[in-house]
Parts: structure tokens; C-alpha cells; sequence
């Protein structure tokens, strides 16, 4: 998959983070339960996952007994998300709650990529990255206070 693609395909990812979480917190208020709508979010994800796995080939699903089981930790890491933003942005806004989403995560990706954590690919924090991610948690921070 191209540079282009993949870029498209994540600006993509990151607009929807938002929307999720606002109609799952708007979906929370409405039934009483953010965990009950969570619930049913994880269920509709589940469908569409398992549709997209078994039209892609179904043949890697085998080898799941065979994975590290520290890698499932991942599927407790997107209920957290999914519970905490479902909980968490009625009350503190939608844009609040994703501005320290991204904190954490520049915070987060910097450590991963630096010692290529989790099989990922490594990249050194240099100064010209560090100042990237400087700016870029400082416009988190300004947006804040707009």
C-alpha cells in the first residue's frame, strides 16, 4: 500500500474518532447506560469486523491459538477507549476528550516508535521529531483554549 493511501486511509480513521465519539456518548445519553451503548458499538464493530475477515480470507483466524497473549491486551485498550469516551464526553465535550486522546497518543507513539516497541517499525526521536511533537501537542494545548 502507497504513502498516499495509507495517509488517506488514517486521515480517514482520525476524522471518524470524533464522530464515534460523539454518537456513542449521544447513544449512552439516550438509552441511560454509556456501558449499555458501548455494548451495542462493540457488537455493530464485531459484525463489520468479521464480515471484512471473512471476505479477505478466513484462513488467519487459525492461527489466533497460536499468537503472543500479550497482543490481545490491544481488545482491552479499545474498550477503555470506547467506555471512557462514551463516559467521559457528555460531560467534558467531544472536543475535550479527543484533545487529550491525542496528547496520550503523541506521548504514546513517540515512546513506541523510539524503541520500536511491540514489533513496530523504529524510529529514533531526534530533535527535528521531538520539536514536531512539541508543536504539535502545543497546538492540542492552544486548541483548549480557543
Amino acid at each position: 500500500m502507497g504513502y498516499t493511501t495509507s495517509a488517506a486511509i488514517m486521515l480517514a480513521a482520525g476524522i471518524g474518532i470524533p464522530v464515534l465519539a460523539a454518537l456513542n456518548a449521544g447513544l449512552g445519553r439516550h438509552v441511560g447506560s454509556p456501558a449499555s451503548a458501548a455494548v451495542v458499538l462493540f457488537i455493530v464493530a464485531f459484525a463489520a469486523a468479521l464480515v471484512t475477515a471473512l471476505l479477505t480470507g478466513p484462513a488467519p483466524l487459525a492461527r489466533f491459538a497460536t499468537a503472543p497473549r500479550e497482543t490481545f491486551l490491544a481488545g482491552l485498550l479499545v474498550a477503555f477507549y470506547v467506555l471512557s469516551i462514551t463516559w467521559v464526553a457528555p460531560h467534558f465535550g467531544v472536543g475535550n476528550a479527543v484533545i487529550f486522546v491525542l496528547l496520550g497518543q503523541m506521548i504514546s507513539f513517540a515512546v513506541i516508535d523510539h524503541f520500536g516497541l511491540f514489533g513496530a517499525v523504529q524510529h529514533s526521536l531526534s530533535l527535528t521529531r521531538a520539536g514536531g511533537i512539541g508543536l504539535m501537542a502545543l497546538g492540542v494545548v492552544l486548541t483548549l483554549k480557543g
